[in-house]
């Protein structure tokens, strides 16, 4: 059964496969170096250059890796960066303490 993706999600992914097939060409590189770099297949880096979603995430990570990218976006999902989490765990935080003795 093949999962539904949201036409946001496919939309930043064909943006993320074009933007990283631009950067390989300002650099001047061949799919096969950036392919080797990342240790895939020649295949597999021309279907992230498309956005492809069943490629694996890591594979993509792979590939900003091999470009030479920051790995920042590493902590997108870090609580630092998680302003919802963290007002859902505020309100979880009790008014006053109980004592848990019976």
């Amino acid at each position: 059964m093949k999962t539904r993706i949201p036409v946001s999600v496919r939309t930043g992914l064909k943006r993320l496969g074009a933007d990283l097939k631009n950067a390989r060409l300002r650099r001047r590189l061949r799919m096969v170096t950036i392919a080797e770099r990342a240790g895939i297949s020649r295949e597999t880096l021309a279907k992230i250059q498309k956005g492809d979603p069943g490629v694996s995430m890591g594979n993509y990570a792979s590939v900003i890796f091999a470009l030479g990218f920051s790995t920042t976006w590493m902590n997108l999902a870090d609580i630092a960066n998680d302003k919802t989490g963290q007002a859902l765990d505020e309100e979880r935080i009790p008014r006053r303490a109980r004592d848990t003795r019976v």
